[in-house]
């Protein structure tokens, strides 16, 4: 069942690098085969976006700036990015669906041929099912913690695969994208 698969939506802490907690975009490092897996996708006519929380932001410990410019070191096309408090009433955060259904509108995206990776269940993965879109959870970062001690937080919901990492997660997207 062939899928074309127009968007992949990617998390950064604990999904493409760090430990899953805030490293400023000047600290963060990405995991050794991350980039690999984002130009995996992109070679493969995938649009790449940023995906992800970051309250930090709101409390002036970073700036917006900081990180697009660092997703745009990575290659990514765009990034979204809710910089909103955890307590702040917005539509963006994750596990909501606001940055997802904001670039479905911007890129014309029929979010049910877009994939989300990430390492939180009750987030990314949440978000994800929200809008019909396919589920990867990596096991880095937050994602063994989501899959046992957490995974009654996002029980409604099942990943559609479990990926070791992002360059897997890449790698069975690009495979569905052929069969």
């Amino acid at each position: 069942m062939k899928q074309e698969i127009e968007a992949v939506f990617i998390d950064r802490d604990g999904t493409i690098g760090g430990n899953g907690h805030f490293i400023h975009p000047n600290h963060f490092e990405l995991f050794p085969n991350a980039q690999l897996a984002i130009d995996l996708l992109k070679k493969n006519n995938m649009k790449v976006f940023a995906f992800t929380n970051q309250h930090r932001i709101s409390r002036g410990e970073a700036t917006l700036e900081e990180f697009e410019t660092q997703f745009k070191q990575y290659g990514f096309e765009h990034s979204y990015i809710c910089p909103h408090g955890i307590n702040e009433d917005c539509s963006c955060r994750k596990p909501k669906a606001g940055m997802l259904l904001r670039a479905a509108k911007e890129f014309q995206l029929n979010l049910s041929n877009c994939a989300v990776i990430g390492d939180v269940g009750d987030t990314d993965m949440l978000a994800a099912h929200q809008v019909g879109a396919i589920k990867i959870l990596v096991k880095t970062g937050w994602g063994e913690e989501s899959l046992g001690q957490f995974r009654d937080q996002w029980k409604e919901t099942e990943p559609d695969f479990i990926a070791r990492d992002i360059l897997e997660a890449a790698h069975w997207l690009v495979i569905q994208s052929r069969l």
